[in-house]
């Protein structure tokens, strides 16, 4: 286990539509050896705001739950740009609804039980293809936040240089949420679904993270006060920005961030997949 590395951690949970009700939702901590401590979290309420906030000097390294990368498969057959940066570029000058129509008809074109294409990491992560428009819309969360990262001069690490001392890196709460519950739901925005089932649930998920029983090696420290902010987030948006801090800390203590030596510089890849 590496001491610290100094560096600020940060765990975002995305949303394409940030609202006042419903804000991307940071966590900050700091590591040191295998203690991840809480130190505060914020809500953000727009996306202008969250531009901003990606400028805040570093070091800092995040972990943020939005797709980096769309499937090759997908680029290919549509004729897009082949390389990251003009594929962004590409992406980011086209509308929702260009996309939606986009994709819906890719779709519609492929037999059933193969509607979407996939990344390498879709499999590994148990994460939506970053194609999906609906149920989450996480192509219109790479439209919202990944032409941002790159207008802040961030660091993508494997896919575009930036400021080193502001580095970005794809992470996924579901795939920790998932080692440690199952399929156990843990989460809803919908009030009618905000259950005692999920309150279980989203106590023995950071009761597991405080034990540090998953594949990071990480034991989560956090304040009693913190700890019920945790579980009375029946959204589950506080709990899935700590869980991508998780990942972000698990990264900050490996070589290439642990990004495997064979990822797809198109695709990207998913934080501990």
């Amino acid at each position: 286990m590496l001491p610290s590395t100094g560096r600020q951690l940060v765990g975002v949970d995305f949303t394409s539509a940030p609202t006042r009700r419903k804000p991307i939702r940071l966590a900050f901590g700091q590591r040191q050896g295998a203690v991840l401590k809480l130190e505060r979290q914020e809500g953000i309420e727009s996306l202008d705001a969250f531009a901003e906030w990606l400028r805040t000097p570093g070091p800092w390294l995040g972990g943020f739950d939005l797709p980096f990368g769309l499937p090759r498969e997908l680029i290919e057959t549509l004729g897009w740009p082949t390389d990251w940066a003009p594929l962004m570029a590409h992406y980011a000058a086209l509308s929702r609804a260009e996309i939606r129509d986009t994709f819906a008809a890719f779709c519609a074109a492929r037999p059933v039980g193969g509607k979407f294409a996939h990344r390498a990491c879709d499999g590994p992560a148990g994460s939506s293809p970053s194609m999906k428009w609906v149920n989450p819309p996480v192509a219109y969360m790479l439209h919202a936040g990944v032409p941002r990262l790159i207008a802040a001069g961030v660091d993508l690490p494997g896919l575009h240089a930036g400021d080193a001392s502001r580095v970005a890196l794809e992470a996924y709460p579901g795939l920790l949420a998932r080692e440690l519950l199952g399929t156990r739901s843990y989460k809803s925005d919908d009030r009618a679904k905000q259950t005692p089932e999920r309150l279980i649930a989203r106590k023995d998920l950071v009761e597991g993270l405080e034990q540090g029983r998953t594949r990071l090696g990480l034991r989560l420290k956090l304040s009693h006060a913190q700890r019920d902010e945790l579980v009375d987030d029946a959204s589950g948006d506080k709990l899935d920005a700590v869980l991508c801090l998780m990942q972000a800390a698990w990264a900050d203590q490996r070589a290439d961030f642990g990004q495997p030596a064979g990822m797809d510089p198109l695709e990207g890849w998913i934080l501990c997949a």
